[in-house]
């Protein structure tokens, strides 16, 4: 089965699109390796995310100053560890995505990735099986600029040669949607696989 959008150039958000939300077993599995209060936490977890994934602060200095937020002082080990816990959580997928990301793809459709994300998730971003589906990759913590930023949609359009009238842009948040649209994207607020493989066969 394929899906065909010739004049089109689809581009896919990761963080709960292709991604599932991290687990409650993952959530669980941080806490209890982090050894501090689960409100505080997720607190500090959210306070610097956005610093992260804009490239602004790096990996290290981001869990470290989680530790230092819940008022504990994590070596590099530990760090690393949370590192890997979180990492896990976020590159699971959905399986029912990735199944219509490979049917734009044998259907010839052009595919990119847009993802507000550290860069350290580049690599599996790129040479993962799904990742290996899209033409290019664009990790807001490489490009340190950040959705919903019109800006960065500016800069993947100009990357990939296409006008943004002819990009289809799917993530799960609307207001990165709405900056997408705001400079001619053609948006979907992604919710569940049936609907996007509705939304896209609708263009189709």
């Amino acid at each position: 089965m394929s899906i065909s959008l010739p004049s089109r150039t689809v581009v896919f958000d990761y963080g709960e699109v292709i991604s599932r939300s991290p687990s409650a077993e993952d959530r669980a599995r941080l806490v209890e390796a982090a050894g501090v209060p689960a409100d505080d936490l997720w607190r500090a977890y959210d306070a610097d995310r956005d610093r992260l994934d804009q490239g602004l602060l790096s990996t290290t200095d981001y869990w470290l100053g989680i530790g230092a937020a819940c008022g504990v002082e994590w070596d590099v080990a530990t760090a690393h560890l949370l590192w890997t816990i979180d990492f896990r959580g976020w590159t699971s997928v959905d399986v029912e995505v990735v199944r219509i990301i490979a049917e734009l793809a044998a259907g010839g459709t052009r595919l990119a990735l847009l993802s507000n994300a550290a860069p350290d998730y580049g690599s599996p971003f790129r040479f993962s099986p799904v990742g290996a589906l899209f033409e290019r990759a664009f990790v807001s913590g490489e490009l340190l600029l950040l959705k919903p930023d019109a800006a960065i949609y500016r800069f993947v359009a100009e990357a990939l040669d296409v006008d943004p009238s002819e990009m289809v842009f799917v993530d799960n948040r609307e207001a990165n949607v709405r900056g997408a649209e705001s400079i001619g994207i053609t948006g979907h607020v992604y919710t569940d696989p049936a609907s996007l493989r509705g939304f896209l066969m609708s263009l189709a």
